[in-house]
């Protein structure tokens, strides 16, 4: 069995797929192949956000923190999906828990590591801020549609 180059694995990506190669090699700098088990959390709400991650195999739940009826699943995610933008958008918390439904396998990309870089290569930074831009725009839409399925659901 071959061994991927990162930059490789990153290319397979919706999120990276048209980057050029010189900026998913300085991603990839920053990345590395991680693997987390049912119920574990990648991250937590209100901790510091220093990760994003790219889904390779597996689901994510986010969830938040209902008082009366503990942890709500607001989204499910799945292969092929980047999960975490916090770590681009101070004051770099995480406004979620995230925790792995199944045996999950991720990249997990060092957001520090990448924010220095982004500081260095404006071009870099423009690049990740308008995909991590279209995530957010992504993530707006289906909390609308969500919202509307809940409070709007059967009215006529």
């Amino acid at each position: 069995m071959t061994t991927k180059a990162m930059v490789d694995i990153l290319a397979e990506n919706p999120f990276f797929t048209t980057m050029p190669r010189a900026q998913m090699e300085l991603v990839a700098g920053c990345a590395v192949n991680a693997v987390y088990h049912e119920g574990d959390y990648l991250f937590r709400e209100g901790e510091a956000a220093d990760y994003f991650f790219l889904i390779r195999h597996g689901s994510v739940a986010l969830e938040l923190a209902h008082p009366s009826r503990g942890a709500v699943v607001v989204e499910t995610l799945g292969e092929g999906d980047v999960i975490g933008w916090s770590w681009l958008v101070e004051p770099y918390r995480w406004m979620f828990d995230a925790r792995a439904r199944e045996t999950l396998r991720v990249v997990k990309i060092d957001g520090a590591c990448l924010r220095g870089k982004c500081v260095a290569d404006h071009a870099l930074g423009y690049e990740l801020y308008r995909r991590v831009a279209t995530l957010m725009a992504d993530a707006i839409t289906a909390a609308k549609l969500q919202l509307m399925d809940v409070y709007g659901g059967g009215r006529s």
